[in-house]
């Protein structure tokens, strides 16, 4: 019975149920459907606003935490952008914001599907916007076609399966693609900010600062923000030809959001022209072509040759010297260049220290740094140098003065009054200087001496020189020219230096006539001044007979009674008057075409060339005194003549020295990390007026100013204000011994020189003549400082600074002590 009436009942509320249940579906398909509504027409911009101002109070949180990286890096380079667009979105914790999570995991399967109404429904309610979105939306499907077909067979798939466990996953997976998006692009940010001027990197840091913001709150955005962000991206980058710089950047772009008054602002400026301004994917490009290229010329290895750590590649082809056909005029120690510069790098002595500072440095050495003793067992006796434990000492005395150079220097002030020391005559040659005292003790006369000695059997003597801070180069009279002008230097001094100027009519001694100013000082401190033996007294009688005949004046023959000495002063003649009324023309005069200023491989000629006369030739006055000369413009620079710079010739040297008096001041000294105290020995390796080395005039260092054989010849100009320098193809090695300098100054050296020099042959000799731990300091364009970048940092060089705007860049780099292992042997350099 029970059973029966409980059939009974079922079966009369069958049809009822039945109803109920088509209800219940038919309610939840609507409500599915009003959600469906909901979810679709919620993703609006007033939303985007309203996510954003919910995470503001964070984002300033983030902004201000003294832990934020981002933000000490940045926070002196917002003023370009507007307050909204220099905070951008913080990073959103999953606490707050998990309803935000949920309602895009349900959204997931239909925003692929959506996203074409939604971005028209953006379109429609945004108006700043519209027309970029357009642009960028049908650029963005061409550009990203690949990533798109990702993400849409990755929503197919979490549609299909409706697991909440794929759309976690797909989560992971893009969180995933993000984080590698963000290393390469944190990778990207730290190389181009070297590249970018101060003005680029205050726009771009402000940028970077948002991306970066922006991608740890990509969780709480939606679609619409994304592809607002990816117009953003790609309008500013709509000169990109990489595809794969362009994924970079959308990838990122796609997980970024910016407020909307940002966004607006943002997308204006990049609706404007690139102006002064490259594109990201440019510069990329041209730093992937230059590491590549440097890449496959940088490989260093090290020279292998019988010099080892004193290799001096143009004076030590000892195939060349086999095959000269004689060394009567000492052509064996002049230059012989190998055809083919060389590009490996030279071995360091064992025990190698940082050299010692100026002026202790005059008194003694590291013996590691330049470990010979054969000179010290030659000349200790006449106090050239002398082993002492781990140093090499230098007593300050020489063949001539060996109870030291002071008193030498002062007897020659005190024999011919007019030489003042540090006023009247300030540039001095040095010939066959030995270690370089005379000239190193002439700095506390202020006198500028360029030592000159040749690589001979007397070890090292330059190499003593240039480790103790004094300025020297290895050179030889012998039958080319020395490389410098005629007529600029004040002084020239010989103290025994082993030259027989007497002999073929006088040939090296008329070279000394060419480079001494007229009314110049040749000081001779040797033997047959004093000495009564048959050779002294027929080399004194051929001497007098020549000077005499070269119009020189006898001013002062003395004796210098505590080094037991001779000294003989000769005065050069500053008019033509002497030369027209000699009773024979030997040595002959020079003929007109014969220009006296030429120098680089020029065979030496017997005969002299005609003082100027004209008040507007170089020549025909003494320069200012020191150290007027050294600012005021040469009384031979007239206002007819163009400037290196293309003003007046007096206009241009002004603003040449202007122009390097401001950049030392305000960058070199204080701005680029270089501790001066540290530098003694300084090249100007492309210099013009001298106006870097006259700026660094009350530095305690010496600059040698190098003037390029191919530029333009302002030489005599360095010279006329109280400075020295040479001549010198840097296609070739520059003639001093390895590790000479402390700090090489090369502006715009390298792009004048790299259509006709190997640039990599190049860089070897900047490392081969600069001291580890020296500083290069390059100013050139910014391909070439990239290039010459890539290559230091092969050789492992510490970059302390670079810098570009407006296409010139700025190099500072520190040598290292490292050195190749793989050896390269120089065959013409084996002996």
């Amino acid at each position: 019975m029970a059973q029966a009436k409980y059939t009974r009942i079922d079966n009369n509320k069958r049809p009822s149920s039945y109803c109920s249940t088509v209800t219940i579906v038919v309610f939840v398909a609507l409500c599915l459907f009003g959600i469906w509504m909901m979810t679709s027409s919620s993703v609006t911009p007033v939303q985007n606003v309203d996510v954003s101002q919910e995470n503001n109070s964070e984002v300033k949180e983030q902004a201000t935490d003294p832990s934020n990286n981002n933000s000490q890096q940045f926070e002196d380079n917002r003023g370009d952008l507007s307050e909204d667009a220099t905070k951008g979105d913080g990073s959103v914790t999953p606490d707050k914001n998990s309803d935000v999570k949920e309602k895009q995991e349900e959204k997931s399967d239909e925003k692929s599907q959506e996203k074409p109404s939604e971005d028209t429904k953006t379109e429609n309610q945004d108006t700043s916007v519209s027309e970029k979105r357009s642009d960028s939306d049908e650029s963005q499907q061409k550009s990203d076609s690949d990533e798109s077909q990702q993400k849409s067979d990755s929503d197919e798939s979490e549609k299909k399966s409706d697991s909440a466990e794929s759309e976690k996953k797909s989560d992971s997976d893009e969180s995933e693609k993000k984080s590698d998006s963000d290393e390469t692009e944190k990778s990207s940010e730290s190389n181009d900010n070297k590249q970018f001027d101060s003005d680029e990197r205050e726009n771009k840091s402000d940028s970077d600062e948002n991306e970066k913001k922006s991608g740890d709150a990509s969780e709480t955005t939606d679609k619409t923000e994304e592809k607002v962000e990816q117009s953003g991206n790609q309008e500013s980058d709509e000169n990109s030809n990489e595809k794969k710089t362009d994924d970079n950047a959308n990838s990122q772009g796609s997980n970024e959001v910016y407020p909307s008054v940002a966004q607006s602002e943002l997308l204006n400026e990049s609706t404007t022209q690139n102006g002064s301004f490259t594109t990201q994917a440019a510069e990329s490009k041209n730093e992937k072509e230059s590491q590549v290229s440097s890449k496959q010329s940088t490989i260093w290895k090290l020279c292998n040759v019988t010099a080892g750590p004193d290799y001096i590649p143009c004076l030590d082809n000892l195939k060349a010297i086999r095959s000269l056909p004689s060394t009567k005029h000492y052509e064996h120690r002049e230059r012989q260049c190998p055809e083919e510069p060389p590009t490996c790098l030279v071995p360091l002595p064992e025990g190698y220290k940082r050299p010692i500072e100026w002026p202790k440095s005059r008194e003694k050495i590291w013996y590691s740094n330049v470990p010979h003793t054969k000179l010290a067992e030659y000349k200790g006796h006449q106090n050239w140098v002398k082993v002492t434990g781990e140093y090499l000492t230098f007593p300050g005395g020489g063949t001539q003065f060996k109870h030291g150079a002071l008193h030498y220097i002062d007897t020659i002030q005190q024999s011919v009054p007019d030489i003042a020391w540090g006023n009247r005559s300030r540039v001095i040659l040095d010939v066959g200087c030995g270690v370089a005292s005379f000239g190193g003790f002439l700095f506390e006369r202020d006198v500028l001496t360029m030592s000159l000695a040749p690589k001979d059997e007397h070890e090292a003597q330059v190499q003593f020189a240039l480790e103790r801070g004094i300025p020297a180069i290895s050179a030889v009279m012998g039958t080319k020219r020395l490389p410098y002008p005629g007529r600029v230097f004040d002084v020239v001094h010989c103290a025994r230096c082993r030259v027989p100027w007497h002999i073929e009519g006088g040939k090296l001694l008329l070279e000394l006539n060419r480079v001494l100013r007229p009314g110049g000082f040749f000081v001779w401190s040797a033997t047959p001044i004093y000495q009564k033996l048959p050779e002294d007294v027929e080399i004194w009688n051929e001497m007098k007979a020549l000077t005499k005949a070269m119009c020189w004046e006898v001013v002062s023959i003395s004796k210098d009674k505590l080094n037991g000495v001779g000294i003989a002063v000769y005065k050069k003649p500053t008019s033509n008057e002497c030369y027209e009324k000699r009773s024979q023309n030997q040595p002959p005069i020079c003929p007109d075409s014969d220009d006296p200023n030429a120098a680089w491989n020029i065979p030496l000629q017997a005969c002299m060339h005609k003082v100027p006369v004209s008040s507007t030739e170089r020549g025909s006055q003494w320069p200012e005194k020191w150290p007027a000369r050294l600012t005021n413009t040469p009384y031979w620079l007239t206002n007819s003549q163009v400037g290196v710079y293309g003003k007046p010739a007096p206009e241009d040297f002004t603003a040449d020295y202007e122009h390097w008096k401001r950049i030392v001041s305000k960058s070199y000294l204080n701005g680029i990390g270089i501790n001066w105290s540290n530098v003694r020995n300084v090249m100007d390796m492309r210099s013009v007026y001298g106006g870097f080395a006259a700026a660094l005039k009350d530095l305690n260092i010496w600059v040698m100013n190098v003037v390029s054989v191919n530029s333009a010849d302002t030489l005599p100009i360095i010279y006329e204000r109280g400075l020295f320098g040479m001549y010198h193809d840097w296609c070739e090695s520059f003639s001093t011994y390895p590790r000479s300098y402390d700090l090489l100054h090369a502006d715009n050296l390298f792009s004048n020189i790299k259509n006709r020099c190997n640039l990599k042959a190049v860089v070897a000799e900047i490392d081969r003549i600069l001291r580890p731990e020296g500083k290069l300091i390059v100013r050139d364009t910014v391909e070439i400082i990239s290039e010459i970048e890539s290559m230091v940092k092969s050789m492992k060089w510490e970059v302390r600074m670079t810098y570009s705007k407006d296409k010139v860049g700025f190099l500072c780099v520190q040598k290292s002590m490292w050195r190749p292992k793989e050896l390269e042997t120089l065959e013409y350099a084996i002996g």
